[in-house]
């Protein structure tokens, strides 16, 4: 199993910014996509970005685009999540999830992802 590790998050007001990091451990690393997913209290975890590991292909979720933009570093294992234009609606729990789908397109769906970090809490204030 692979054991992902957030970190990055915290408190910023409306407007700010910040950057998630999550990197790998364990079993060596071979997912084909990962993702960011997030949830906010009382409602469901939902996909804000990924990433195909190896290519340039990426998924968005509409409420971010534009503001948020996912990368990585295939030399050092490391997904990031760089998040400018922060607003109040973005505070959740954030993940980072790993995902072996062979499919041909990416998964935006929770189910798709067998691998989950513990989660970093994001604050925007306003």
């Amino acid at each position: 199993q692979v054991q992902l590790v957030e970190s990055g998050g915290g408190l910023v007001q409306a407007g700010g910014s910040l950057r998630l990091s999550c990197a790998p451990s364990g079993r060596t690393f071979s997912s084909s996509f990962m993702g960011w997913f997030r949830q906010a209290p009382g409602k469901e975890r939902e996909c804000v970005a990924a990433i195909k590991w190896i290519g340039t292909s990426t998924y968005y979720a509409d409420s971010v685009k534009g503001r948020f933009t996912i990368s990585r570093d295939n030399t050092v294992n490391t997904l990031y999540l760089q998040m400018n234009s922060l607003r109040p609606e973005d505070t959740a729990v954030y993940y980072c999830a790993a995902s072996a789908f062979s499919g041909g397109y990416i998964p935006s769906r929770a189910y798709a992802y067998d691998d989950w970090g513990q989660g970093t809490q994001v604050t925007v204030s306003s």
